[in-house]
This record gives C-alpha cells, sequence and structure tokens, in this order.
C-alpha cells in the first residue's frame, strides 16, 4: 500500500522528504480511522481519498511556511534574498530524458485548477479508471471524463503559452 501511496503523493508534495512524511501521516489517520471505513468504496480508493488530503495540506503548510519566510526575510534584510527555493524532486513513477522536461511537465501541472489536476494525476500518473477516479474523487465516471478533457486542453494551452510546443489547429 505504501508504494502507491508515495507515488501519488509525491505528484503533489513534489518532494521526496515531505512525501515520506506524507505517506506516514496518510497510514497514521488509515489506521486510526479504520472504525469510520464503511465499505462503500474499496480501502485503496478510501486512502487514496486520505493521502489526497495531507497531501493537500502539506502544500497548504509549506506554503504559509514560504511566506512566513520571505516576511522574516524581508523585514531583516530590506529585500527578499532569503527567499526559498522550489525543492526539485525526481518522481519515480516518470522516466523523461532530462530533468527539464519533468520540471517543465509539473509545472504545467501545477497550473491546473485542482480538481483538474487531480483527476489527471489519477488517471494518467496512477493509471486509475474513470470508475475508481470517480469513486476517490466523490463523483461520476462521466464528470471525471470532463474533468480530463479540460486539464488536457489546459495544459496544452500552458505548453503553448510557455512556447514549448506548438499544435496544428484543424
Amino acid at each position: 500500500m505504501s508504494i502507491w501511496t508515495y507515488n501519488l503523493v509525491i505528484s503533489y508534495v513534489q518532494n521526496n522528504e515531505d512525501a515520506e512524511e506524507v505517506v506516514q501521516d496518510t497510514l497514521i489517520a488509515a489506521l486510526k480511522g479504520m472504525d469510520r471505513f464503511k465499505s462503500e468504496s474499496s480501502l485503496k480508493t478510501w486512502v487514496y481519498r486520505i493521502a489526497i488530503n495531507k497531501s493537500k495540506d502539506a502544500l497548504k503548510y509549506r506554503n504559509r511556511k514560504k511566506r512566513m519566510a520571505i516576511v522574516v526575510s524581508i523585514s531583516k534584510t530590506g529585500s527578499n534574498h532569503g527567499e526559498m527555493e522550489v525543492v526539485s524532486f525526481e518522481h519515480p513513477g516518470i522516466k523523461l530524458e532530462s530533468k527539464e522536461q519533468m520540471d517543465l511537465l509539473f509545472k504545467g501541472i501545477n497550473q491546473l485548477p485542482e480538481n483538474q489536476k487531480e483527476a489527471l494525476i489519477l488517471a494518467k500518473l496512477e493509471h486509475m479508471s474513470m470508475k475508481e477516479i470517480a469513486e476517490v474523487m466523490n463523483t461520476t465516471p462521466k464528470a471525471v471524463e470532463s474533468l480530463i478533457s479540460r486539464a488536457k486542453s489546459n495544459f496544452k494551452k500552458y505548453l503553448e503559452i510557455e512556447g514549448i510546443i506548438t499544435f496544428k489547429r484543424k
């Protein structure tokens, strides 16, 4: 269970140390919450939902911490030279020819609205079926298809805006 949870979490937090911590928090929360598991979905989709929520919490915490570091840095030095750098990582489930391509991929994914990002990660990186994604996201398979379609469209726009790829119009 922890390997597929780790792959999902790293897609969100994009930092190995944070991912390990979030997986641990996820598994602890799942164990503590077993009495609340109602078997309305599979155990896997229930744990995925916990992992996604814990990942989002970790990102919120990281962003608050980053903002605080910038404020402290500005107040101490009068500039923002002490700004925290984004930590890069290597996603274990993706093999790209270069680190730059991977960074661009995740930068594009991170530009998506949260529900589109979630659906795209579950479909393309976790290889879940529409039905499984619908269970995790508490929606219908048709809504998941729509989210993934919009995510792909928005991702293509991002690639075009960044000048990475030009798509031919029909």
